[in-house]
This record gives structure tokens, sequence and C-alpha cells, in this order.
């Protein structure tokens, strides 16, 4: 079980921000899970990859691919009132059985 995080890199957010954003992205997924997908993945230690894409539109294809696979995922938005403009920053794929994940984003690299 796994949870996937994809942020934006066009956005040039600083380091505390992407932090800031992946948790949001966190909690919207764990509250998003169905419940006994949250528990096993809560049991097995809450695993999470963070990986880099380009843009929206390489975040808007990724979301469409978890869609297809029928894979629980959320789009994470910054209000904008700090650093960048309000912008969706990144996609939270699952948490779900970690092959299901992979077959979404095993082409991506981590950030």
């Amino acid at each position: 079980m796994k949870l996937a995080i994809l942020v934006r890199t066009d956005l040039k957010m600083s380091k505390g921000k992407i932090a800031s954003q992946v948790g949001h992205a966190s909690v919207e997924a764990a509250l998003n899970a169905d419940p006994l997908t949250r528990d096993i993945w809560i049991k097995k230690g809450m695993k999470k990859i963070i990986l880099k894409v380009k843009d929206i539109k390489e975040l808007q294809f990724y979301k469409e691919k978890a869609n297809k696979n029928k894979i629980q995922n959320s789009f994470i938005k910054d209000a904008g009132k700090t650093q960048i403009k309000a912008s969706i920053t990144c996609l939270a794929i699952g948490p779900d059985k970690e092959e299901k994940i992979d077959l979404v984003t095993k082409n991506l690299k981590l950030l």
C-alpha cells in the first residue's frame, strides 16, 4: 500500500511550500480513502512517494490515468495567499495497492 503525490515543478515553490502542499495532499488522500483501504495503509506504515511533474497538463494527464485505473485521487489547490498565485499544486493518487499506483506513476522521477 502506498500514496503517490505528484508535485508541479513549474511553480518554483520553495521547499517549505512544497512540504506544506504535500502535507495537504496526504491529509486529503487519507480523508477521501475508503475506511478499509485507509486502515490497511495506516497499519502498513502510511508509505508515501513524492514525484515531480513539469506542469498542470502533465498533472491532468496523470489524474486521467488514475481515474481510468479506478484509483482515488485528488487535486490540491493553493489559495494563493503567500508565495504563488492560486493554483493546483499537486495531485494525490491513492492510497491503494502499490502495484496499482505503480501502473500510473512508474515513469515519474522522485522530487
